[in-house]
């Protein structure tokens, strides 16, 4: 009677440990099961509510504010039918191309892919959701410029209409003719080494007085080289450039940039006004081609999204 009893109760305490096991198991998946739930289906293709959480988190992090989760769908069914559009005219980018585009924006950042990836880690966020968002941008801006090439172009009327033309020195536009020179410098120079370069280099400086100059004797140099010849007009300058450019007089020098390369100059080999163009008109044209650009790319993307299959689960 007793073995009996105690089979019994051998066999009750199992199946309740079984059925607590159960239990326990089944929470541990819902998290997981929850977050790959699907939320969208988009021409076939899933988007799940992890998606939305991590780009949620992205736009947070990119753009400083809290967007609606209806918000985040729209972007990414957007998305989905961009590159889907893309396909159809045979414009793809593959996980090279892609990685290639995540390095240089770490680089802009002063960041290595690794470091950009790290850093996305620590908010909580995939790197796979910033690429996914390069990728579709990418293929989109691709896809628009190719295919409405001809009504994006901005004429050269528009860009005068919009912009009041001044005559004042500060925007005058001038062509550059320059010769980039370099003291070669080892890696890991210590202070005393860069200061030693320097120095010598505001001596080559006061020699310096034609581009034939800097190339006889940059030439002649074991630690030092002289660049091909470089046009360029104000507006493709940055600011401080073109500034540094107008201080110094032709054929001579600019002063001394330490940088990866070692002690860098640029020999002004001739500088001379231009009508070709100005800071002010390129950013004008700028301005106007992002406008038709955006007009024509919110325009496209809707006719593309009627044609989409979206099913809202």
């Amino acid at each position: 009677m007793i073995p009996a009893m105690i089979s019994i109760s051998i066999v009750r305490h199992c199946a309740f440990v079984a059925a607590a096991a159960a239990v326990i198991f089944a929470a541990g998946l819902t998290a997981p099961a929850l977050a790959q739930s699907v939320a969208v289906v988009v021409n076939g293709e899933p988007i799940t509510n992890f998606d939305i959480e991590q780009r949620s988190k992205l736009i947070v992090l990119t753009a400083r504010r809290t967007p609606s989760r209806a918000e985040v769908i729209q972007e990414l069914i957007d998305e989905k039918v961009k590159v889907k559009e893309g396909k159809r005219f045979g414009i793809e980018y593959g996980i090279a191309e892609v990685d290639g585009a995540f390095a240089s924006m770490s680089s802009r950042l002063r960041l290595t892919p690794e470091q950009l990836a790290k850093s996305l880690e620590a908010q909580g966020i995939r790197p796979d959701t910033l690429k996914s968002r390069m990728k579709a941008e990418l293929v989109w801006g691709n896809l628009v410029r190719g295919r409405f090439r001809q009504s994006l172009l901005v004429g050269e009327k528009d860009v005068e209409s919009s912009v009041e033309i001044k005559t004042d020195d500060k925007d005058a536009s001038y062509e550059y003719q320059m010769r980039p020179v370099v003291l070669v410098m080892p890696r890991g120079a210590t202070p005393a080494i860069v200061e030693q370069r320097r120095k010598e280099a505001e001596v080559l400086r006061s020699r310096v007085q034609s581009c034939d100059d800097a190339a006889t004797l940059f030439r002649s140099m074991r630690d030092g080289a002289i660049k091909e010849n470089i046009v360029k007009t104000s507006a493709d300058l940055a600011p401080a450039l073109r500034e540094i450019l107008d201080k110094t007089t032709v054929g001579r020098l600019t002063p001394p940039e330490v940088t990866k390369q070692g002690i860098e100059m640029v020999a002004l080999c001739s500088r001379k006004p231009t009508t070709v163009d100005t800071p002010q008109k390129r950013e004008a044209r700028d301005k106007l081609f992002q406008q038709k650009y955006e007009a024509k790319s919110k325009e496209y993307l809707s006719d593309v999204r009627k044609s989409a299959m979206i099913e809202y689960r």
